[in-house]
This record gives structure tokens, C-alpha cells and sequence, in this order.
């Protein structure tokens, strides 16, 4: 054993100083030298197998795995690639794609959500009851409130300070990603919850118009809405569009197993909520610092037009993406 350990420690040695420089950066390493590693890598596993069955040297035993165990990762397991350019990755085009994949269910999500506020809108024009029946309880935007009171309300907590703002935005994200969660976590019950879910929020917005529209409140009431909602709108959307896509694999999973099918559609609706999720931050702030301001209504209402011109150009940039592959 003593004269086989001569012979090969200068080839052990070799491959040890490899991986240190290895750790430190693999490009510190040439072409030529990755190949010899490689070389170095498969003749200490031989190695490592001819001592095992030779001697009981515990010491010599582990030192030839790890020389082994580290080569091995070196050369098969696929690099970690930095947190921050892959974030980055992620938001320049990865959540775009995501949303691009699954067009079809956040398609059919945003069509939910309209017939939702269309429908609200209908059948309070021909029935105030059915307002009163949407609005939430204590409200005090209702049908037959005053233009004055409608005004006040819609331009009230202008004079909020950053801080009350900050915990106002807080409040808003954790209110609206928990609806957001909501509706994709039920799409597990066959999406059916998710679509009364969706439906409603629609509603709710349909006969928050209505209350508006009927009082002569057209471009105050959108401007008041459109700045965030363009954005915080889309986030519920693309969230009800996993729902329904979970709901499909549930009840629809094909040759697989529906644990199988479930499995399959987690990766992409995990992606899609992540982006929905930093959507609703986006949308908190601006509902808490922008919408909360002096500004006027054609400022606010620029502002919404650019930020819906932002997102449409976006996930078709992410469209254009996915037709390169």
C-alpha cells in the first residue's frame, strides 16, 4: 500500500490544487486544465475503489471521497448562478414569459373579471338594490349619496403624512396579495371558488362605478382608480389565471396522475404569483403616495395610460420571448 500511495499521491496532488483554484473561480482554470481535471477525477475514483478493497484506512479512504466527492460536483452539478442576476433575469423577461405560457388562463381571468363589473353595472342601473347588495357593509359610497360626499370621499386622505402613508400601503399589499393567494390557492377545488371569487371582485368594482357614474363622477372617479388599479388589477388577474390553472389540472390531468399534473403546473404558477406579488407592492405604493396627492386628474390619468402602455408592452415583449425558442 505504501508504494501504491507513492505512485499516485503526485496525481492526488495535482487534482487537489485544481479544486482550489477551482473554488475560488472556475475560469481560473484553463480548457486545458479543466480536461485534466476531468482526466485526474476519473483515475481517483479507481483509485478510491482499488483502496477500499485493499486496506481499512479510514484516513486515506476519506481523503480520496472528498477529492472525488469535490471533483465530481465540480464537473456534473450545474454552477449556482448569482441571486441578484438571476432576480434580474426574472424580472426582464422571466415573469413576462411565465405570463405568455399561460395566456390562455390569465385570458380567461381578465374576461371573469369584466362580466363581473359589467354585469354589477347592468343590473344597477335597472336595480339600486343590487348596488346595495355589492357594496361592502358600511360603506358610505352608495347610491343616492351626494356628488359632494362622493368628491370628498374620492380626494379625502391627501394631507396623510409618510409615515400614515407607509402603513397605509402596507395594509393595502397584505390585503390585496391575500385575495391574490386566495384565488389561486382555491383553484385547487376545481377553480370553482376562484371564479366566484374573480366574478365578485369584478362586481365590486362594476357597482363602485355605477355609484359613481349615476352621480355624474366620470374622470375624478377614474383617475382616482386607474393609477394603481391598472396594476394591482392585473396582479388579481394573473393570480385568478393560476387558480384556473391549477383548477384544469385538478380536474382535468390527463394520462398523469393529479398529483403528477399538479406538480407540473406548481413551477410556473409559483413564478407567476412571485411577479403578481411585486406587482401588488407596485400597486400599494402608488394607491398610498400617488393616488393620495395633489396631483390632478389629467396627471393621474397620463399616468395610468402610461402605466397600462408599460405592462402591454411588456408581457409582449415576453411573447416575442417565448416564439424564439
Amino acid at each position: 500500500m505504501v508504494a501504491f500511495i507513492s505512485r499516485n499521491k503526485p496525481d492526488w496532488d495535482e487534482l487537489e490544487q485544481l479544486l482550489s483554484r477551482a473554488r475560488r473561480s472556475v475560469r481560473q482554470l484553463t480548457p486545458d486544465e479543466v480536461s485534466r481535471l476531468d482526466v485526474l477525477y476519473r483515475r481517483t475514483t479507481v483509485h478510491l475503489a482499488q483502496v477500499r478493497s485493499r486496506t481499512d484506512d479510514r484516513n486515506l479512504i476519506q481523503y480520496l471521497n472528498s477529492l472525488t466527492s469535490a471533483a465530481h460536483s465540480l464537473i456534473y452539478v450545474s454552477p449556482r448562478g448569482s441571486i441578484v442576476r438571476g432576480g434580474l433575469q426574472f424580472l426582464i423577461e422571466g415573469f413576462a414569459r411565465s405570463i405568455a405560457r399561460s395566456w390562455v388562463w390569465h385570458a380567461i381571468s381578465l374576461i371573469l373579471l369584466l362580466s363581473g363589473a359589467l354585469l354589477a353595472s347592468f343590473a344597477g342601473a335597472g336595480d339600486v338594490a343590487a348596488l346595495y347588495a355589492l357594496l361592502p357593509a358600511g360603506e358610505t359610497r352608495v347610491p343616492g349619496a351626494s356628488r359632494e360626499l362622493l368628491m370628498e370621499t374620492l380626494r379625502s386622505g391627501r394631507e396623510m403624512g409618510s409615515a400614515g402613508k407607509f402603513v397605509f400601503a402596507s395594509f393595502l399589499f397584505s390585503h390585496n396579495f391575500k385575495v391574490g393567494l386566495l384565488s389561486m390557492a382555491l383553484g385547487i377545488l376545481a377553480a370553482v371558488p376562484t371564479v366566484i371569487l374573480i366574478v365578485y371582485n369584478g362586481m365590486i368594482l362594476g357597482a363602485f362605478a355605477a355609484v359613481h357614474h349615476q352621480a355624474g363622477i366620470y374622470g375624478e372617479m377614474w383617475a382616482w382608480i386607474l393609477p394603481h388599479g391598472i396594476t394591482e388589477i392585473g396582479a388579481i388577474v394573473l393570480c385568478g389565471g393560476t387558480g384556473l390553472q391549477i383548477g384544469w389540472a385538478t380536474v382535468c390531468p390527463g394520462a398523469r396522475s393529479r398529483a403528477a399534473a399538479l406538480k407540473e403546473v406548481a413551477a410556473e404558477t409559483g413564478r407567476t404569483i412571485i411577479g403578481a406579488g411585486l406587482m401588488l407592492i407596485f400597486a400599494a405604493i402608488i394607491e398610498s403616495y400617488f393616488r393620495q396627492s395633489h396631483l390632478s386628474t389629467t396627471v393621474r390619468l397620463t399616468f395610468a395610460a402610461a402605466t397600462a402602455v408599460f405592462w402591454i408592452l411588456y408581457i409582449s415583449f415576453g411573447f416575442i420571448q417565448e416564439r424564439r425558442i
